[in-house]
């Protein structure tokens, strides 16, 4: 009996070193997995994106930007992927006319096979409507759609300082977003459910200032918007 059992506890050893080594073979750095597909991806958006209050971002401050480099979902993306070139340029206070206005410039320039799209808090901030919102929204997504990149477009994210106006306007900017990914057939990250404090709805979890996430909240951010990727 006891040689059956030390055969037996023998043969889950093997197993399980089998299993360790297939493991390595199988996965690089970070857990990813070998001879994962590079792929460039850009990441576009305000101050969310660029990573503040930690971070500036390449295109705020040219050409690695500047801080903790951890302060940018980004970042998380790249540490999930390393195959993949997760290029931030988020700047701070920029409405999404603003982003529209230079993403084509920054398409042709890097020639992303995905972006990244979270903007329009600060559109409603300076007392825009949501239909502004979603008009530039919808051009941003459809100039990459029409460029054949994918397109990931993220909710807002809630804001501990919002009126109570502010934040109806991003709960209807939230449900159009939504519905306008499933329409078009965009990938969507749904930031906000994934910041919103469940014990104090409308509020965001993770912050340093009420206005952004901290590098906690960056790392949960990218490895959502990285596995929205990875299982599309």
């Amino acid at each position: 009996m006891k040689e059956k059992i030390l055969f037996a506890r023998s043969g889950r050893s093997k197993l399980f070193s089998m299993l360790w080594v297939a493991s390595i073979l199988l996965t690089g750095p970070n857990g990813a997995l070998a001879g994962e597909k590079t792929m460039i991806l850009l990441a576009l958006g305000d101050s969310i994106t660029a990573g503040t209050p930690g971070f500036y971002s390449p295109a705020e401050r040219p050409p690695d930007g500047l801080g903790n480099e951890k302060s940018q979902y980004a970042y998380w993306m790249h540490q999930k992927h390393p195959a993949w070139t997760v290029l931030n340029r988020g700047v701070a206070g920029q409405r999404s006319d603003q982003i529209f206005g230079r993403f084509e410039h920054e398409v042709d320039s890097l020639q992303p096979e995905v972006v990244i799209v979270q903007a329009g808090i600060n559109d409603l901030f300076q007392g825009l409507s949501t239909p502004h919102v979603e008009t530039y929204l919808k051009k941003i997504c459809g100039l990459a759609l029409r460029k054949k990149i994918r397109v990931v477009a993220c909710t807002l994210l809630p804001c501990n300082h919002a009126t109570p106006d502010i934040n109806q306007k991003i709960i209807e900017v939230n449900d159009w977003i939504r519905s306008f990914a499933r329409k078009e057939k965009l990938l969507l990250c749904d930031t906000y459910r994934l910041m919103n404090d469940p014990q104090s709805p409308g509020r965001l979890l993770h912050t340093p200032d009420g206005l952004h996430p901290d590098v906690e909240g960056y790392r949960k951010i990218g490895e959502a918007i990285a596995e929205t990727l990875a299982f599309a």
